[in-house]
């Protein structure tokens, strides 16, 4: 297969507003190098493109290949160039596409995403997260402390993050922080100099066919990486991966890294860590909860390992808002607070709820409401058992049907077969279909003191602001 080209061939992307394209042009387009795409809706991250000299396409169509091939190509510096474009795809994209056909009769050079992205982690002392949950959160927290640091990183990850002003950046350092996605098998093209796993889960039944085919592919992104970097908290990284660089939130399991005297706040969470036995300081930070505990301390590895000091890594850490759906804070109205969440798996679902429990610690909260919009019949079916059992600290749960992420309804269930289910587990649960007749059953039942958590890789979000809309009217 041809090898990507980053000495100054055009690249064109089909559905280039999704998280995970978005980042790798942004990051092309500001290495000034000639970038179109298409997408079926604009939105403020296809702006965000065009405002770095991105050509987009609000439609997909055969004739956008000819963009870079027109007398007077718009982006080029040199208009007697007639390049074809490398054209990226994402594993949504179907053979039947008309770009994708079109790229195949022109003879473009045709790469999956995770392609582009093994080539710039080639081409940088690359960072790069992996692990079943926690990915996006823990890049974010790692690319934020060498931003703080001032080593002037690079960054391509899954999700937006305020103080990069989206999912990317192009920095001057020889730092690449990236997060690499297991759920398609393509981890498997990554060796970066220092790899991360933060644990191993089956979450994705529509590419695997059992846990096992999951540990293989993480054993090979492993052994690929210069220095792994692991959580011993998962028994499944511990031995199976045997990272040569080791955390824990458990001291008696004698990791590199790991915290004592640990305090969950409503507000924060605060910790001595250690490393190697040796009292490096307090951490003290925003993110609530467990897991998050356990994201920074992921940081902190990277941080000692890139030779920062730890009071530095420690303010980066402090300093650190989070990012977007990872309990994202959206706005409080009438005592109501609404807090949207991009978990998707019961795993999630049981870490988010617990951090969620803590808030209402304050005074200010009564009641943990979970909205859930389950996400993929394949996940649904596969995990319904676990979603049943992962609601226990949600004092209500309120359930929409499936998002299916494009996947085919196949009959095996519904949202409202798992909202029975968690019925079984649960004294308070409710079904509502669409988002129409949740977004007004909500107006119903949400009282003040609630904290009202929306969870799902879907659209549920969606609601969010017009439901805070509606109470400002009343």
């Amino acid at each position: 297969m041809n090898k990507v080209d980053l000495n100054g061939k055009p690249f064109h992307f089909i559905g280039i507003g999704g998280i995970g394209m978005s980042a790798l042009a942004y990051v092309l387009a500001k290495r000034d190098l000639p970038v179109s795409g298409s997408d079926l809706r604009s939105s403020h991250i296809t702006a965000r493109l065009q405002s770095v000299g991105a050509h987009i396409f609000n439609s997909q169509s055969a004739e956008n290949l000819n963009f870079f091939h027109s007398p007077e190509p718009q982006n080029l510096n040199n208009s007697n160039l007639d390049y074809l474009p490398q054209v990226i795809c994402s594993t949504a994209i179907n053979f039947n596409n008309s770009e994708y056909q079109e790229a195949q009769s022109k003879g473009c050079s045709i790469f999956h995403r995770s392609d582009l992205l093994a080539a710039l982690i080639q081409d940088y002392h690359s960072i790069a997260v992996a692990g079943t949950h926690g990915k996006t959160t823990t890049s974010s927290l790692i690319a934020y402390v060498l931003y703080y640091a001032g080593l002037d990183p690079t960054i391509i990850i899954g999700g937006e993050v305020n103080a990069f002003d989206g999912n990317a950046r192009l920095g001057k350092g020889k730092f690449l922080v990236a997060e690499a996605d297991e759920s398609d098998g393509s981890l498997k093209k990554h060796s970066p100099k220092i790899g991360i796993v933060t644990n191993i889960e089956l979450d994705h039944p529509d590419h695997y066919q059992d846990l096992e085919e999951v540990i293989e592919t993480f054993a090979i992104f492993a052994n690929q990486c210069e220095i792994l970097i692991g959580c011993i908290d998962c028994d499944l990284v511990k031995e199976k991966l045997k990272p040569q660089i080791s955390y824990s939130l458990f001291p008696e399991k004698n990791a590199d890294y790991t915290v004592k005297n640990v305090q969950y706040k409503a507000d924060g969470t605060i910790a001595q860590v250690w490393e190697k036995g040796v009292l490096l300081g307090e951490l003290k930070f925003k993110l609530l909860g467990q897991h998050n505990l356990s994201n920074a301390l992921a940081a902190v590895a990277v941080g000692r390992l890139v030779n920062l000091d730890f009071t530095t890594i420690a303010q980066g850490i402090a300093n650190f808002e989070g990012a977007k759906r990872r309990f994202e804070y959206k706005g409080s109205v009438a005592g109501i607070t609404f807090i949207d969440d991009y978990a998707h798996h019961p795993s999630e679902i049981r870490a988010t709820l617990k951090a969620a429990k803590l808030s209402t610690l304050e005074p200010n909260y009564n009641r943990v409401v979970a909205i859930f919009q389950p996400h993929r019949y394949s996940r649904t079916f596969t995990f319904a058992q676990d979603f049943a059992e992962s609601f226990a600290d949600a004092d209500v749960v309120i359930l929409t049907d499936i998002y299916s992420a494009g996947e085919k309804d196949l009959g095996q269930i519904s949202g409202q077969d798992l909202a029975k289910a968690i019925t079984n587990q649960h004294p308070q649960v409710f079904y509502h279909p669409s988002l129409t007749t949740l977004s007004d059953f909500l107006k119903n039942i949400l009282q003040s003191g609630d904290l009202a958590l929306f969870l799902g890789a879907g659209n549920l979000n969606q609601i969010i602001p017009v439901l805070i809309d509606s109470y400002k009217l009343k």
